[in-house]
């Protein structure tokens, strides 16, 4: 594991956002004092700088959407607000006004408030940023859950297979299916919470979501409430975990079946919208009720899964509105059944966790027709009285005898009680060695150690003794 110290996403997209909007705000000067020196000299490079003013613009504004997520996910409501602001009032500047330095001095006084690298975040900031992190469970409010109920339409007559990949204790799932003829998947990383919910769910996959096998197409029902706090480590990737179990969920839906994705409003990033806007029709989007959506800024987007087209007009209405928290409608006004389960039978052949799970290998066995047939089976062999094909041995007695196979009583018409028992017996041999002349030279003593079986028999006439 490396020794260097955990790099918070937001507070690393924060870093980029001031870097680039300084950057661009430098460029934008110098460009617009381009266009001034050659509009009436050398019109090609006048037209030139035009074009570089325009993409310094696109790159400022891109900076300011980025920051404004990054600070709503640290939680400085305050700054991110006005990235917002400055995000709207400069979409809307005249590139070719005179009037550049108060819109600099603007940009820049804003920049210079994100953090220059991660050093410089107030260490309260990064305390509660990295407790997130570890935290990293965010179970979906119970009455939330609720109203999303009211919108899906559950098919009658039809067992269908619903999946949470990011399950916790199993709880929201549970709830979702429970009245509904539904057979609960989950996922869960956290070996304590996947045991919880064990007792909630049918089936229940221990381990990394990432390493996990599970068939593709088979489930009606994606319910999806990923982990969005995330560190980036040396050598990581950052690509965002929410847009990862998106990407990767996709494929498990059959073609009808409803996503319900739960995540921050802001999370909406022009990537994350055109998966959605890509894979699934009449999507809608809703946040959560006033006390949630205080505390977590949750919003719910559902759709049903088409088969993948480009909609790029559904992906920009999606990403306005996580600039807009406010403006997205509260779950509480779903239409009641607005999104129908498909009425398809569907078996999902392959279902398994990352890591070893008993009660999983529990339920296969219980379930397994091999299994039982095999532990009820009976050979020829298993029935009536066993007699030895050919009459024992000496050797094979000794064996038997030894190994306390005859012990106790033996039934028949002179009972009698047999214990079998094993001795060591120490033999002393002594051979004594002449000269070739017949000089005495002395003896040689060997000593060899054997076995003896003794049988103790007592009978009605007494007790003997058997060697």
């Amino acid at each position: 594991m490396s020794g260097q110290p955990e790099r918070v996403y937001a507070l690393e997209q924060l870093t980029r956002s001031r870097a680039v909007i300084l950057k661009e705000c430098a460029e934008l000067l110098a460009n617009r004092g381009k266009i001034e020196q050659y509009r009436e000299t050398n019109l090609a490079r006048a037209q030139d700088a035009y074009l570089e003013l325009q993409k310094a613009q696109k790159h400022i504004l891109d900076a300011l959407r980025d920051a404004q997520h990054g600070l709503l996910e640290i939680e400085e409501d305050a700054i991110a607000a006005t990235a917002g602001k400055l995000y709207q009032g400069f979409a809307g500047f005249n590139l070719m006004s005179r009037s550049y330095k108060p819109v600099y001095d603007v940009l820049t006084g804003f920049a210079e408030q994100l953090p220059e690298s991660q050093n410089t975040v107030n260490a309260q900031v990064i305390g509660r940023l990295m407790n997130n992190v570890r935290m990293g469970y965010y179970p979906t409010d119970p009455d939330n859950v609720a109203h999303i109920l009211w919108g899906i339409q559950f098919p009658e007559g039809v067992t269908t297979n619903v999946l949470d990949p990011c399950c916790g204790c199993g709880k929201a799932l549970r709830q979702i299916a429970t009245g509904n003829n539904c057979y609960t998947y989950g996922v869960e990383l956290d070996e304590q919470r996947a045991e919880e919910a064990q007792g909630r769910l049918h089936r229940v996959g221990i381990g990394s979501y990432f390493y996990s096998r599970i068939s593709r197409e088979a489930f009606h029902l994606l319910f999806l409430n990923p982990p969005y706090l995330s560190v980036l480590r040396e050598g990581g990737s950052r690509t965002r975990n929410e847009k990862r179990f998106l990407i990767e969920n996709v494929e498990r839906l059959m073609m009808g079946g409803v996503l319900i994705y739960v995540i921050p409003y802001y999370r909406l990033t022009a990537d994350i919208c055109r998966v959605l806007s890509d894979n699934f029709t009449d999507l809608g989007v809703w946040r959560f009720t006033d006390s949630e959506f205080r505390k977590f800024k949750q919003a719910v987007v559902i759709g049903t899964r088409k088969k993948r087209s480009e909609d790029a007009e559904s992906a920009a209405r999606l990403e306005r509105l996580s600039y807009a928290g406010e403006d997205i409608p509260v779950i509480t006004e779903i239409e009641e059944n607005r999104y129908a389960v498909p009425a398809v039978q569907k078996t999902v052949e392959t279902f398994k966790g990352e890591r070893f799970n008993e009660k999983e290998l529990e339920r296969q066995l219980k379930a397994s027709d091999s299994i039982r047939r095999m532990m009820n089976a009976k050979s020829e062999l298993d029935r009536g009285t066993k007699h030895p094909l050919l009459p024992l041995s000496i050797g094979q007695i000794g064996l038997v005898g030894g190994s306390g196979m005859i012990n106790g009583l033996i039934a028949c018409d002179t009972p009698h009680i047999v214990k079998g028992r094993i001795v060591k017996v120490k033999n002393v041999e002594r051979e004594e060695q002449f000269s070739y002349n017949g000089k005495h030279m002395g003896a040689e003593v060997r000593e060899t150690v054997s076995n003896k079986m003794i049988f103790n028999v007592l009978t009605p006439q007494g007790f003997r003794s058997l060697a």
